[in-house]
């Protein structure tokens, strides 16, 4: 369910790249570029931090869904997409993080 949510977001992100800026909160991201994109998803990060300190827990799960909401949009920009993120996940996923970090460093 999760995996198609995801999937669902991605096609629907992508499809709106088309229309007008003026039409389309997520092509006017696009339209505004690169810098615009990583602005929103660092004001988001910042958001879901503060949320966390808080400790309002249904106000971080806001948050965090608008930071995966930008996250994607910033992949769509970069021409890649939620299931590349998935299978990057799966492939960690069973190996201890220390070992997979370090596996990370040496590549």
């Amino acid at each position: 369910m999760s995996e198609e949510i995801l999937r669902r977001l991605g096609e629907v992100i992508e499809a709106r790249k088309a229309a007008g800026p003026e039409e389309s909160y997520v092509a006017s991201l696009h339209h505004k570029g690169l810098d615009a994109i990583l602005k929103k998803i660092g004001e988001e990060a910042t958001e879901t931090v503060m949320a966390a300190k808080d400790g309002d827990s249904a106000h971080l799960v806001r948050e965090v869904a608008d930071l995966w909401f930008h996250s994607l949009v910033l992949l769509s920009h970069m021409g890649r997409g939620p299931e590349e993120v998935l299978e990057e996940l799966s492939r960690r996923f069973g190996t201890p993080g220390h070992a997979e970090k370090a596996a990370r460093q040496t590549n």
